[in-house]
């Protein structure tokens, strides 16, 4: 077994039961965004959070323990992703990245935007051309020392 398999597991079990993010995310105590990226794999769950999860998706007490581990951050498999929604993304640093890297830096100086010190937020704006999917990343600023 291994991380890859507990993820499927919980899959699974979200379709099987019909259960949504945000609920499972108010089962576990954390935001919608931190605990989806858990139950994909990427984020360590502490001993209550993978104990939560486990009721939640029947989990046996290897797949909780798996759940604890720190994962291997990263989950896409190609360099140019396929996934329509998550290439849009890979579009959007393509042709913003530059962008927002030169406006990070004029405004905070040499440095990056943390994405371990950070958070995220996914809200619905509705518009009456469309409803519109609203994101946004929080990343603590740090910047790059001199030695």
């Amino acid at each position: 077994m291994d991380r890859s398999v507990v993820t499927q597991k919980i899959i699974e079990a979200k379709v099987r039961k019909g259960m949504k993010w945000s609920d499972i995310a108010k089962s576990i105590g954390e935001s919608k965004e931190w605990v989806t990226a858990g139950c994909l794999g990427q984020m360590t769950f502490t001993k209550a959070q993978a104990e939560a999860a486990g009721k939640l998706f029947d989990l046996t007490d290897e797949e909780m323990a798996w759940l604890q581990i720190v994962p291997y951050k990263g989950s896409l498999p190609t360099a140019v992703p396929t996934d329509p929604l998550i290439y849009r993304w890979y579009e959007i640093v393509n042709v913003y990245g530059t962008t927002i890297k030169e406006l990070i830096h004029e405004e905070f100086g040499d440095g990056i935007m943390s994405a371990i010190d950070f958070s995220m937020d996914i809200q619905r704006e509705p518009d009456p051309k469309g409803d519109r999917v609203q994101v946004v990343l929080s990343g603590k600023y740090l910047s790059y020392k001199t030695y």
